[in-house]
């Protein structure tokens, strides 16, 4: 069966195109955050799925065309079961239909046996992902856009005009938000030095070299979320944002960082460790960098990350590929600076990338290493779940091609409450001034965003 395509009016702003299908049932936006993110290239956009995996607990529930059914097979197996039934051949598009959605960070207890000691306050499932019959594409390079489908279902190829028409019509008025009350941090500063010091004693015990620590911001909201994610590109363009409107929540995700991208077979993933806040003042903005990219320290952390990801990958790349092809690279964003770095690999025979996926979950930048004893510590130490935070956002092809992100600069909106994280890496040249003021720097985006629709804040100690 022949690709279906049709061409769409090209916009820079591909924000045009979304905002007719932002607010129809699991729609979501794979954003490259152009043209204010130099980093992306292609924009994705999805909506109506036919089918429907989520996960709570150790139970699945798997909806295709209205019919669900229950399941507690391992759900990154489930979903290769789903994604093989419709294998197809790459196309000159990045994604023609397959998978798109979320898996929190908290899926990782189907992988790993984990304490129970963090409070869950989020109340959203391990995993949201929606199976696509068609896409929006935007390539911002070629400065064009089309709607593309492998016409795998009837109703696609019969509704198909149809469906081309509606990114013709004028787009829908946008509905604003209101924040209420305060935003406050689930710990204040002295919380934050108490949990700091007692991960330095677990580095120097030798229970692990790293761990992610960070603190979760929250305030009350109402409203329409697509609003505050047209705000949040604008204060914070990345080339992994993402805006998704799913049944009890909608996620909006300013995330500069790549988790794992494979293409024809070909793995690439792209930790960052290596943090400077950006400045207006454009010497001590170069100082800034300078600084960053001259530390012994955070090219340590980061080489930490590349050797923990060599391995993960290695579960899943054939022997002799695993390479660390690009170490340390400077990288500038709204509001930071990053070290990142690029490994890559080939697909072993017979791996898919879900068992890439399923291999490295969840990130090792955002865990620490070791990667278990860091999550048991994580668990034990932070107030809260993380949820989908720390997670990844992204598409898996039925071409088995996949691209998704680290859920970091990431909030959740449900339930009229709003929230967000922001964390780093300790290890043991580790200093709590900095590494404090590190995590509002990394906030400082979704606390603009907060603060432009009317939040008010709370008296906290951020530190100089």
């Amino acid at each position: 069966m022949s690709l279906l395509k049709q061409p769409l009016v090209y916009d820079a702003d591909s924000t045009s195109l979304f905002t007719h299908l932002a607010h129809e049932p699991w729609a979501v936006y794979l954003d490259s955050g152009w043209p204010g993110s130099q980093y992306g290239r292609y924009d994705i956009m999805v909506a109506a799925p036919f089918a429907t995996l989520v996960t709570d607990g150790n139970t699945t529930r798997v909806t295709t065309d209205g019919v669900e059914r229950t399941s507690t097979e391992d759900p990154f197996l489930l979903l290769q079961e789903m994604l093989s039934g419709f294998a197809r051949t790459p196309s000159e598009f990045p994604f023609t239909g397959g998978a798109v959605g979320f898996f929190a960070y908290d899926l990782a207890r189907r992988l790993e046996h984990l304490p129970e000691m963090a409070v869950d306050a989020e109340h959203i499932p391990q995993m949201m992902v929606g199976l696509y019959d068609w896409a929006v594409i935007v390539d911002h390079v070629e400065q064009r856009a089309w709607l593309v489908s492998q016409g795998l279902r009837e109703e696609t190829r019969r509704n198909w005009q149809t469906l081309c028409a509606m990114f013709e019509q004028p787009s829908p008025p946008t509905a604003p938000i209101t924040v209420t009350g305060t935003v406050a941090s689930n710990m204040d500063k002295v919380g934050y030095a108490t949990t700091f010091d007692r991960i330095k004693q677990y580095i120097h015990e030798g229970d692990c070299y790293q761990v992610n620590f960070a603190q979760r911001f929250s305030a009350q909201a109402y409203g329409d979320a697509w609003a505050a994610y047209l705000a949040l590109r604008v204060i914070s363009p990345a080339p992994f944002s993402a805006y998704m409107n799913l049944p009890g929540l909608q996620v909006l995700s300013a995330s500069p960082e790549r988790f794992l991208h494979v293409s024809n077979g070909h793995v690439e993933t792209r930790p960052i460790k290596g943090t400077r806040p950006r400045s207006s003042d454009r010497e001590e903005d170069e100082a800034s960098r300078a600084e960053l990219a001259a530390s012994v320290k955070d090219r340590a952390e980061n080489l930490m990350i590349v050797d923990l990801l060599r391995n993960d990958i290695g579960k899943s790349c054939a022997p002799g590929s695993v390479k660390a092809e690009r170490l340390f690279s400077l990288e500038s964003f709204a509001n930071v600076h990053h070290l990142v770095s690029t490994v890559t690999g080939q697909l072993a025979h017979g791996k898919s990338a879900i068992d890439l996926l399923r291999g490295c979950f969840p990130g090792g930048s955002v865990t620490g290493a070791p990667k278990l004893r860091a999550m048991q510590i994580i668990e034990e130490l932070e107030p809260h779940r993380r949820g989908l935070y720390c997670g990844a956002i992204g598409y898996m092809g039925f071409d088995g091609n996949m691209d998704t992100s680290i859920t970091i600069r990431t909030g959740v909106f449900s339930q009229e409450v709003f929230r967000f994280w922001a964390g780093g890496g300790i290890v043991a040249d580790s200093e709590l001034q900095k590494e404090y003021r590190e995590t509002w720097d990394k906030a400082s985006s979704m606390l603009q965003l907060m603060q432009r629709f009317g939040a008010k804040w709370s008296k906290i100690d951020v530190g100089n």
